[in-house]
């Protein structure tokens, strides 16, 4: 049988998933894995060195996808940071929605939450150089490069807890078309940058309303 040639990343991708998502088990070896889907097992390193940084990867390109998207359209740069926010969550989650049985099986029937969560470290580092660059931009100015440091790492840790806040909502919707999870989205954002700008209450207590409506008719 002759082998494949010119196997890419994206190709190892889709064959990994497909795999995964056929058979329930990871492969037993890179070997097995290559062998399978008719390629040579040195071609798997090029881009991978284990089956580990293969998911990792695909977390984060689920973001990188995302970005490339949100250039693609002129408007998006001008854009008010709220607004850039905004769309990049609804074009993420639209990715994670093609993508559901995938990320599903990953980190919502993974009984190891620390190893789910493990897969989505490159994802993270993704989103916050996202969040740095487009969203984040101007802080307040604290007058102490220590104290700066700490807003700015503060800053982060909220914006990322916020993300895997809502890929839980996700994961928990039932809704169709996941609609809930869109209302999350618009609400918990609105939230984060109301509390950003001191100007809290009315959109905290909208979205605690929300929560618990959730809460109360899932018992």
């Amino acid at each position: 049988m002759a082998r494949k040639k010119n196997i890419t990343a994206e190709k190892i991708i889709d064959l990994y998933m497909s795999a995964l998502l056929t058979d329930e088990n990871i492969p037993k070896t890179v070997y097995a894995f290559a062998h399978a889907n008719n390629f040579e097992e040195n071609d798997f390193y090029k881009y991978f060195s284990n089956f580990d940084v293969l998911e990792k990867h695909i977390f984060s390109l689920f973001c990188e996808n995302t970005l490339a998207l949100l250039v693609e359209n002129e408007d998006y740069t001008h854009y008010a940071p709220k607004d850039k926010l905004l769309s990049f969550y609804f074009t993420f989650f639209e990715m994670l929605n093609a993508n559901r049985s995938y990320v599903y099986l990953k980190l919502a029937q993974n009984k190891n939450k620390l190893e789910a969560l493990k897969l989505l470290s490159k994802l993270r580092s993704t989103f916050l150089k996202y969040i740095e660059s487009e969203i984040y931009t101007h802080s307040v100015d604290l007058k102490n490069k220590t104290l700066n440091s700490l807003n700015k790492k503060g800053a982060n840790e909220t914006a990322w807890a916020q993300l895997l806040f809502t890929i839980q909502f996700w994961l928990e919707d039932t809704s169709p078309n996941f609609e809930k999870t869109d209302i999350f989205i618009e609400k918990s954002v609105q939230v984060s940058f109301d509390l950003k700008e001191i100007k809290p209450l009315e959109s905290v207590l909208d979205f605690a309303k929300f929560l618990w409506k959730e809460k109360t008719m899932s018992t």
